[in-house]
């Protein structure tokens, strides 16, 4: 597979989660998005509003993360946020389950969390994607995340924050892509700073990169970040 720069571009969610990260950061991080036309911006939900505000007149997206990076919030602060990043300008929410209710068996939890996030998400016609953090899970608990992802009515499936032990590997898209179907969002995050990583990764089955190195994916030049 080949793709143009415009093609890929529209594969990116242009991300700049560091907690470090100041307004300069994020203002830099919304130029390079209008200027390479990607999806998306993915931010920490406090910077929507200035976000949202600096992509007027663009298509790219606002993007929120919720109950980031960890996912063992209370659901009730969850909804909270998403609908507060919502209101202030955000059009994709990307959520993180509660891991270790997953792990220790207790999917009831899992699903009623990610249910009520799609609910209140698509109240406000948004898009809701589900971050799995595969580097904490087994290949069937990789499936079985995506499994609930899918019956809780999300429109993605996403890999990780790009916080944790390591980011998307390609045989863990392989396995979401094959567990949600062919119609399912896929979302790959984490770890992709080339080209090449991007293509692979899309052949894998993801349909959005979750991504830093933008710059250096669409332009060919060496990637000197040490983020997602």
């Amino acid at each position: 597979m080949k793709l143009t720069t415009e093609q890929l571009a529209k594969y990116i969610d242009h991300t700049n989660l560091k907690a470090e990260a100041t307004k300069a950061d994020i203002q830099k991080t919304c130029e390079e998005a209008a200027k390479y036309n990607t999806a998306s911006v993915c931010v920490n939900s406090y910077w929507i509003p200035f976000v949202a505000e600096q992509l007027k007149g663009t298509t790219v997206n606002p993007i929120a993360v919720v109950g980031f990076p960890l996912g063992a919030m209370s659901t009730n602060a969850k909804v909270y946020e998403a609908n507060d990043a919502i209101d202030a300008g955000a059009e994709e929410i990307d959520m993180v389950i509660n891991i270790g209710e997953l792990r220790g068996g207790n999917t009831e939890v899992v699903l009623a969390d990610i249910k009520a996030l799609s609910k209140a998400v698509h109240a406000k016609n948004k898009l809701l994607k589900v971050i799995i953090e595969t580097a904490l899970l087994n290949k069937d608990e990789i499936k079985l995340a995506s499994k609930l992802t899918v019956e809780g009515e999300a429109d993605f499936v996403k890999t990780s924050t790009g916080f944790s032990t390591s980011g998307a590997k390609l045989e863990d898209v392989k396995i979401m892509r094959e567990t949600v179907g062919p119609d399912f969002g896929v979302k790959a995050s984490g770890g992709v700073h080339s080209y090449e990583e991007a293509i692979e990764m899309i052949e894998a089955g993801a349909t959005r990169l979750g991504v830093s190195a933008t710059v250096a994916i669409l332009t060919g030049s060496k990637d000197t970040s040490k983020g997602y």
